[in-house]
């Protein structure tokens, strides 16, 4: 391991806060979004992860209303944005706060993106660029879901922040990663301890993402079956992307990841309203965690 991996493990922890409620919404409320950040940074989170499609742009104000905690793109779409124009906002960013931003690159999915052929060909040509252009590669990580993806993670990057996975994913990107580069996967969690509710609310949000071929292929390599990613998923299924229950389940089940050798957890909160930022929510998590 590096000194500068050593040190981005070190500034993100072993916890964050992925949101995308943090990234977009009413242009009235973004000091709410950056108060909401700050109150993170207070409760102990190491990083935020912005979902959605974000760059250097939505992370800037985040982090000019906080001092510490690290804000990370999760992902920003390598389809949507020129390769040049990244590596100088980061540039930009980085001089104003060293070591503040994370750029997590990502190929997106076909079904939402024209033209969508080669993503793993098209993502070493952009990190190529990036190279080119001057962009440190130990300042960006990559959300990898396979082997060829986790390996250029490794190679060409800080490491890896695999989106919808399970603890044996993560042990096999770990095993795949070697032990220097940055693992760090999402989880969702449903702070509810009604199995019926629980799965409810994790079903309505995950049904969304089983349309997407990348996450449905995952799942049938994890050893899951057609039948687990029909209908907004089996319960089998949603009880292995999802933590829900009491404090201590949820505990275990999100630091089971840790066990299977990830560097950091960007923890997910999942509420039946996806508009509203969750606030009170982080706060029992953070007790829970931090």
């Amino acid at each position: 391991m590096n000194d500068a991996t050593a040190s981005l493990k070190e500034s993100v922890g072993r916890y964050g806060v992925w949101s995308a409620q943090l990234r977009s919404g009413d242009p009235d409320q973004a000091g709410e979004r950056a108060e909401a950040v700050a109150e993170l940074e207070r409760l102990g989170f190491g990083a935020v992860w912005l979902g959605g499609n974000t760059s250097a742009q939505h992370a800037a104000p985040l982090i000019e209303a906080t001092s510490r905690i690290v804000v990370g793109t999760s992902i920003q779409s390598i389809w949507e944005h020129e390769a040049a124009a990244t590596a100088a906002a980061f540039a930009e960013l980085e001089v104003a706060h060293p070591g503040r931003f994370v750029l997590g690159l990502g190929v997106s999915h076909g079904p939402m993106v024209g033209g969508y052929e080669r993503p793993y060909s098209t993502m070493v040509g952009y990190l190529d660029d990036l190279d080119r252009a001057g962009m440190r590669a130990d300042r960006r990580v990559l959300a990898a879901l396979g082997p060829k993806m986790l390996e250029l993670s490794r190679d060409r990057a800080a490491g890896a922040i695999p989106y919808l996975v399970t603890p044996e994913h993560t042990a096999q990107a770990r095993e795949r990663l070697g032990e220097g580069p940055l693992l760090a996967p999402e989880f969702k969690v449903v702070l509810d301890s009604d199995p019926a509710r629980a799965r409810a609310t994790a079903r309505a949000y995950l049904s969304a993402y089983l349309k997407l071929p990348n996450y449905t292929k995952n799942f049938l390599n994890l050893g899951f079956t057609d039948a687990d990613v029909a209908d907004g998923g089996s319960d089998r299924l949603i009880d292995a992307v999802f933590a829900w229950g009491d404090e201590d389940t949820i505990r275990t089940r999100v630091d089971a990841f840790h066990d299977a050798g990830a560097d950091h957890v960007a923890v997910q909160l999942v509420e039946d309203d996806l508009a509203r930022l969750p606030r009170e929510g982080w706060h029992r998590l953070a007790s829970l965690l931090t």
